[in-house]
């Protein structure tokens, strides 16, 4: 019996065969819009299969078709990712976002209730009030904290408890750090699932926590969605998305990805399959850069609150026991309030010299911005004290620099505040 390899050594060649490449060892960029059947019968078979019209016989496998459909470098990266969440198939996008859209589009339509975290990534936030809306896709919302008893009751008060489609969470939440209980939303969507006898899936961005730190379906979720620009890529150089889940789920979600025309092209695919073979390295050294720069911040007179998921103590309650139960780090973001306001901020991220003044996150360089006013500016002002994403908070990705440099750079900013 042949040993079972660990995922980062298979990102080194799982799904990829030499010698239909000339024995090239990387696979090539297949920069082609379509595929040459062999013959007529075999162009037609594909076809069946790529749109549904039957399934796979034993042993058959859907060929190359057109590079909407598949291409050999989505396909390659599509496998390879997958084994980090243990899923059963997995499709690429051209950006999160794309990824986001298509599972909200596929498993909601007019009249249905989708529940969902608070906070979420501003796009999300957007797309959700927003967009949805205007399609007829009433809303239902909850925070971390609230029991399943209180969702529960936020779902019936809506009046359309039996219309509830889909539960999307965030976790960790973005920019606070905020966890949800990937186990107990699930018992939330099997609870209406059983009372209105329909499938209700649960979605769960973990584009925070990257495909090592926490594994989602481990713990309940349906699907699985990334920001592939974030960890995945990590170099700040491509734009992607991905989601993963269940063959049965996923031939949906890949079934209106064709037709929205939103697949990774080539080229995103062979940078993101370049990314993966240094993932491991890059994310453990960023956790434990992270671990030292929130030490130095949580210790810092200027600073006045860090949201870090190594802060969490038993003091923290129920935080505490949904770190430990399904996070596998502390990961490598971090938020913190400085003592003051949009002003002691702006005066902080102004003199930062090392670390980039810019949005994203996950990339080999730290990343500082404001989220009040960057990413979440859209968000209900309101909502926005209520989740406390302030004028005064910061949030920064850790990159791979060392440690020593990186706190040095922000202790010269945080010398230009005056308290």
């Amino acid at each position: 019996m042949s040993k079972q390899m660990k995922p980062e050594s298979l990102m080194m060649s799982y799904g990829y065969k030499p010698e239909l490449s000339e024995g090239a060892v990387k696979c090539p960029i297949f920069q082609t819009s379509t595929f040459v059947f062999k013959n007529a019968e075999e162009g037609k078979a594909f076809f069946e299969v790529a749109y549904g019209h039957r399934n796979l016989h034993e042993g058959e496998e859907l060929g190359l078709i057109y590079s909407r459909i598949n291409n050999p470098n989505f396909e390659i990266l599509e496998d390879r990712l997958a084994l980090w969440d243990k899923a059963e198939d997995c499709a690429v996008f051209e950006s999160g976002m794309s990824a986001i859209t298509t599972v909200l589009f596929e498993f909601l339509k007019p009249g249905d209730l989708l529940l969902f975290s608070n906070p979420v990534y501003g796009g999300t936030d957007h797309f959700i009030r927003h967009v949805l809306p205007k399609f007829g896709i009433q809303l239902a919302e909850f925070r971390a904290g609230q029991s399943k008893d209180e969702i529960i009751q936020i779902v019936e008060a809506t009046g359309l408890a039996d219309k509830l489609a889909l539960v999307y969470i965030e976790t960790p939440a973005n920019p606070t750090n905020d966890l949800i209980d990937i186990s107990l939303s699930k018992e939330i969507a099997s609870y209406f699932a059983n009372k209105n006898n329909s499938e209700i899936p649960l979605a769960v961005d973990n584009t925070y926590m990257g495909p090592l730190w926490q594994h989602p379906l481990e713990h309940g979720a349906d699907l699985v969605l990334y920001s592939a620009t974030k960890y995945i890529g990590g170099h700040s150089d491509v734009i992607a998305g991905a989601c993963l889940g269940s063959n049965k789920l996923m031939a949906r979600v890949k079934a209106l990805r064709t037709f929205l025309g939103n697949m990774a092209s080539p080229n995103t695919a062979w940078l993101l399959l370049r990314s993966l073979e240094t993932l491991k390295i890059r994310m453990d050294t960023q956790a434990a850069n992270a671990e030292k720069v929130a030490a130095f911040l949580s210790a810092h007179p200027k600073v006045e609150k860090v949201y870090y998921l190594g802060n969490i103590t038993e003091n923290d309650g129920e935080q505490f026991h949904i770190r430990n139960k399904q996070c596998l780090s502390n990961g490598a973001m971090i938020s913190f309030d400085i003592k003051g306001g949009e002003k002691e901020a702006f005066l902080f991220l102004n003199g930062l010299k090392l670390i980039k003044l810019a949005v994203s996150l996950g990339s080999t360089e730290s990343l500082a911005q404001h989220p009040a006013s960057m990413t979440h500016v859209d968000v209900d002002e309101e909502l926005k004290a209520l989740l406390g994403i302030t004028p005064k908070m910061i949030r920064l990705s850790v990159g791979v620099e060392h440690y020593e440099d990186i706190i040095y750079d922000m202790s010269q900013a945080l010398d230009n505040i005056s308290i």
